[in-house]
């Protein structure tokens, strides 16, 4: 921002730039990949890799039949929420085989966004118990997918038991407002967690 100086100049009062470091995180096949695309800035980085026979009958395609690739390492992104706060996105992968690599994903992190496919509520239980052990800020992100969102918030929170402090949110992790309004819940609900 530009003031006027008493010389007829102009004086730059500078800010400070904060990041912060999301987690984005659930089941296979639940739109993390999506949801870091479709907010990001930048050209998000992905890990993806072409589905082979050798993930047949590991990878559970029921709900996900036109799924042809799937990450395996981490996607990654950027979005400036403010002129002085920019979030660094890291989406996990989902399947089970490459969660060792969740403890470094997760290091420095605020927080996670655990997207869940309402179809397949047992997939999310991994990420949910994951930051719930670790203590890590979370919010729950129900991702519509063909535009249905079949159960309300509090039906999922009674079916995940999880307690009254996490948000429970509806989304469409294919638009860029809906994925923004999840991560503004999550940074909102970071910082009330650290001021308890």
């Amino acid at each position: 921002m530009d003031f006027a100086s008493s010389s007829g100049g102009t004086v730059s009062e500078s800010r400070a730039t904060t990041s912060a470091k999301i987690v984005v995180a659930g089941g296979f096949g639940v739109g993390k990949t999506t949801f870091v695309g479709a907010v990001s800035e930048i050209n998000p980085l992905r890990t993806e890799a072409v589905m082979t026979s050798a993930s047949a009958g590991i990878d559970d395609l029921t709900h996900t039949g036109d799924k042809t690739t799937t990450t395996v390492a981490m996607d990654f992104g950027r979005i400036t929420l403010d002129q002085d706060l920019i979030l660094y996105l890291f989406g996990t992968p989902g399947q089970d085989r490459f969660w060792f690599m969740w403890d470094d994903l997760v290091r420095g992190a605020i927080g996670a966004v655990v997207l869940v496919d309402t179809r397949r509520l047992a997939d999310c239980f991994p990420a949910v118990d994951y930051f719930e052990n670790s203590g890590l800020p979370f919010v729950i992100a129900l991702n519509g997918f063909d535009g249905q969102q079949p159960y309300q918030p509090e039906e999922v929170r009674e079916a995940l038991q999880i307690g009254p402090d996490a948000p429970i949110i509806t989304t469409d992790a294919r638009h860029r407002a809906d994925a923004k309004s999840a991560l503004i819940t999550l940074v909102e609900h970071a910082l009330m967690a650290r001021l308890r």
